[in-house]
């Protein structure tokens, strides 16, 4: 419930998430802080609308590696500018990355600096038309 009340208002007080749950703020605040400890809550962040400050490009990118050098590859990529995820997939590919950019020129550097990068065999860009949904956070 706790975890919800976060998922719904980050910036709720341990006062107001207690009154909403039904329990006592300290318990609450243990709660929290154990659920911080075990990483289940990794942090608190703002829910952005990213168009509206000018990243109107989406990218999907399949990416395929070789030499068994995954890891390595994702690792610099998440480091990326732009970049919002990194997964390790099964399938024709090796990894998707989803990344968001302000032009079709810092996509097009994107891309090409992939493909610069060692072990990057191919690459296969999707640019994203409409956006039907985007919600990391799901229902607990």
């Amino acid at each position: 419930k706790i975890i919800k009340e976060y998922l719904e208002d980050a910036r709720r007080s341990y006062r107001e998430v207690a009154k909403k749950v039904g329990v006592a703020v300290g318990t609450v605040l243990s709660r929290v802080k154990r659920l911080e400890a075990e990483k289940i809550i990794k942090g608190y962040s703002a829910i952005i609308d990213y168009s509206k400050i000018g990243y109107d490009i989406t990218a999907v990118t399949e990416i395929i590696v070789s030499k068994g050098k995954l890891l390595e590859v994702e690792e610099m990529i998440a480091k990326m500018p732009g970049v919002c995820a990194v997964y390790d997939v099964t399938g024709e590919t090796d990894a998707i990355v989803i990344a968001k950019f302000k032009s079709r020129e810092s996509l097009s550097n994107f891309t090409k600096s992939l493909l610069k990068m060692p072990y990057i065999e191919r690459t296969n860009t999707h640019v994203v038309l409409s956006t039907a949904k985007e919600d990391f956070n799901l229902p607990v």
